[in-house]
């Protein structure tokens, strides 16, 4: 089975050594993905958990794109949370991507992230049809 990777150029990958997303036959998995802004030097808008879901999503949805996807190939999204009572915040910028394709979807309150002015990490899981 062929692999592909891709990547986004964030510090963590290097440190830590992930990729991005990884395409293996027509699935693909996208890692915990933070809210960092495009340069990856600063969390994007502290204190935010929208405008952070919203970056998340973004991320998300070049990696897809880099391997032949969209979001509307996505089955199920994962949302590590500092702060469930703000669900709503975060399920807006949710719904605005999954309205007309929604995936399976858990949100958990966890107790931090590595960096402090994250509110929000997510991860998801696709399924691409493969031609026939």
């Amino acid at each position: 089975m062929l692999f592909r990777r891709v990547f986004s150029g964030a510090k963590w990958e290097r440190i830590i050594g992930y990729c991005r997303a990884i395409r293996a036959g027509n699935h693909i998995y996208v890692t915990g993905t933070a809210p960092f802004d495009e340069d990856g030097s600063s969390v994007h808008a502290p204190g935010d958990g929208y405008r952070q879901a919203r970056r998340c999503f973004q991320i998300i949805e070049k990696a897809l794109g880099e391997l032949d996807a969209t979001m509307a190939d996505v089955v199920r999204t994962r949302m590590f949370v500092t702060d469930i009572t703000r669900w709503q915040e975060y399920s807006q910028a949710h719904g605005e991507f999954f309205a007309e394709h929604p995936p399976c979807t858990t949100m958990v309150e966890i107790q931090s992230l590595m960096d402090p002015e994250m509110l929000i990490e997510i991860e998801v899981d696709a399924v691409v049809q493969l031609d026939e």
